[in-house]
């Protein structure tokens, strides 16, 4: 499989200020495999270190602050010289032992000509508290479930490169279109998770996906069990559990009495934090006003919860996949494509998505790229019957305007009509 990562880290291989690169994403989005990847293809070779599964590693940095004496004793226990620039070293299972991510500052300073690489499940709770880490000592790299063109690039090559060939304003050809959606909607089914895709290629077997999704739920909650930090696990699992039921409501704004009966947000809001923080859930925000900077406009108190990957969420809902094959409608089919687009888009730009909403209209999502504010309306069909949307734009008039459905790429008065398929390439396609 072929990760966009890749690209990233190669430019940060390259960059005169680099630093140790920390892989930040939940358990199982392919971080161990995206680090041997590039140590193999990017270095004339790599060593692995894992703290979960070496646990005598951690007494090397235990006792041991010189970078130097560090690889001189790494070197002695992968039975090679591990040399500056040439060789790629690999921390996996980091958050395992807090003085090898503490390190990281020592090989900034002392020994940079040495290019690490460090990953660990729920890091994203450890960085969330400046102490846990060398702030300021590291590059971070979000790694998320694989989007809709890495997915298409694994499963159908050809297709693929039409897709990526796809430039602004294009006509798409009904055959392709068709082709298309076909792939947009196993990928509803199947969703990002890089074994879910392994498995589909290999097997191409719905009932494996479906077992394989049951069993990473599992693996998750069973991460908040084991949780031992001052987040009640239990609320934690309270929360993960009520995404469904929260997004199938009208207005899909996060309600803390979804999640037990008379739940205050002094009771839930700390394990919201926890679950957002270990990239498990997407919180978008409600905006005051659609301006730039849109992170101003915030209003804390109002958000919606959506899930890090659609594949795993439709597997929650409990949706049958000949709803989503079959064209019919059922009710959390907006919920699903809103968490799909969500998906696409937040990878895109520097400022993640919010939503609006005032007495007169109802915005699914608003986009900043530059200074531009764009408004986007999903549709899970091709009815392209969106009053409230129209308002917004009538008195906004923003520069661009855009709708996800199952339509065609086309222009519709002053709303750009992109198929849901495109919301990978939104930026690209904004040039």
């Amino acid at each position: 499989m072929k990760r966009n990562a890749i690209e990233e880290l190669k430019k940060w291989k390259a960059s005169d200020e680099r630093k140790p690169m920390v892989l930040k994403g939940t358990r199982q989005v392919g971080k161990t495999w995206l680090m041997k990847e590039f140590g193999q293809n990017y270095y004339k070779n790599y060593v692995y270190f894992n703290f979960d599964e070496q646990d005598e590693l951690k007494s090397i940095f235990i006792k041991n602050k010189n970078p130097f004496r560090i690889i001189e004793l790494l070197s002695l226990i992968a039975s090679e010289k591990i040399m500056p620039e040439e060789t790629l070293i690999i921390f996996d299972e980091i958050q395992e032992c807090p003085e090898a991510l503490n390190s990281l500052k020592y090989f900034r300073e002392k020994a940079n000509d040495y290019h690490v690489i460090a990953a660990g499940s729920l890091l994203g709770t450890l960085l969330a508290k400046p102490k846990s880490y060398p702030v300021g000592m590291v590059n971070l790299l979000n790694i998320y479930p694989m989007t809709f063109d890495e997915y298409l690039n694994a499963v159908d090559t050809t297709l693929f490169s039409y897709y990526d060939s796809i430039q602004k304003e294009q006509e798409i050809e009904e055959i392709f279109h068709n082709r298309l959606l076909d792939a947009y909607n196993n990928y509803l089914i199947i969703g990002g998770m890089p074994e879910c895709i392994a498995s589909w290629v290999k097997y191409s077997d719905p009932s494996k996906i479906s077992q394989i999704q049951h069993e990473l739920i599992e693996i998750y909650e069973n991460d908040f069990s084991k949780h031992n930090g001052r987040v009640n696990s239990g609320r934690i699992l309270m929360v993960f559990r009520s995404i469904v039921t929260q997004l199938a409501k009208p207005n899909e704004k996060f309600m803390y009495g979804a999640v037990r009966e008379g739940g205050r947000a002094r009771d839930f809001e700390e394990a919201i934090e926890w679950l957002v923080s270990a990239g498990m859930l997407n919180r978008v925000y409600n905006v005051s006003k659609t301006e730039h900077p849109l992170t101003a406009f915030d209003k804390l108190d109002h958000f919606k919860l959506f899930f890090f990957d659609t594949g795993l969420l439709k597997h929650m809902a409990g949706i049958d996949n000949s709803a989503i094959l079959l064209k019919t409608d059922y009710q959390f089919k907006g919920a699903l494509t809103e968490n799909y687009v969500l998906q696409q888009l937040q990878i895109q730009f520097e400022v993640s998505p919010r939503y609006f909403s005032d007495k007169n209209s109802e915005i699914d999502f608003v986009i900043q790229h530059g200074v531009e504010i764009i408004p986007i309306e999903v549709k899970s069909g091709e009815n392209k019957s969106a009053p409230s949307f129209k308002r917004y734009i009538s008195h906004y008039q923003p520069q661009h305007a855009l709708r996800f459905s199952k339509r065609g790429y086309r222009k519709d008065g002053q709303i750009t009509n992109l198929p849901l398929y495109l919301a990978r390439k939104t930026k690209e396609l904004l040039k």
